[in-house]
């Protein structure tokens, strides 16, 4: 029975070997290739084809949300299993609007991972339970976050901002025109009714998207 091929992307290299360690507990999955960045794993993706690629969605630079959308642009059948320290259901919705099959917590069992692997592999979708259920909730009782009201490129300045990036280095991170990225940057503090980056990062820290150590 042939393996099934996974690529571990995640810009902590202690985090990728836990997880590596941990796989290869099961005999039916081969880790054939580890990424720090979304850059780096949109590089490694043309090169291995992995049945599925783990993909870490809050780094630095591009970011996994980011890496997801173009992933499955250049590749519709791709197979991505995102995963994230933060449970806030912002990150989990974009995620799976990116293109990924998949949302998994980092705090999950060992044995939920493999499972959600496997799923995904076979194109099936899994969500962790607990983040699931409080996006139900969330649909139930039309309780929206602020941050919810941001399109999926503006969620992406918004998190680069909040993490103390540059109007420069997200033009070049991102590959848009300084120009555009000040008018997401407006939009942005319009529609959360923000005065500067500073409050952006207590904002995204508020909600979980970041932690103190990031910002």
């Amino acid at each position: 029975m042939a393996k099934l091929k996974l690529m571990l992307v995640d810009d902590h290299a202690v985090v990728r070997g836990g997880f590596k360690v941990l796989l290869q507990t099961w005999d039916d999955v081969e880790v054939v290739a580890e990424a720090s960045s979304g850059e780096e794993a949109l590089q490694l993706y043309d090169l291995h084809r992995p049945d599925v690629v783990v993909m870490d969605i809050a780094m630095a630079g591009m970011g996994g949300i980011e890496a997801i959308k173009r992933m499955v642009a250049k590749d519709p059948g791709a197979r991505i299993l995102s995963l994230s320290a933060h449970e806030d259901t912002s990150y989990s919705k974009r995620a799976l609007q990116a293109g990924a099959l998949g949302y998994l917590s980092k705090r999950t069992a060992p044995e939920v991972l493999i499972d959600a692997i496997r799923l995904v592999s076979q194109k099936k979708r899994f969500i962790d339970p607990v983040i699931a259920q409080r996006m139900a909730m969330q649909d139930l009782d039309g309780d929206e976050s602020p941050i919810e009201k941001l399109s999926p490129r503006e969620f992406e300045v918004f998190m680069q901002l909040a993490r103390g990036q540059s109007v420069a280095q997200i033009s070049e991170t991102l590959k848009l025109s300084a120009s555009t990225v000040g008018t997401h940057l407006y939009k942005v503090k319009q529609k959360l009714q923000l005065a500067n980056q500073s409050e952006m990062t207590l904002l995204a820290m508020r909600h979980g998207l970041i932690d103190s150590n990031t910002a």
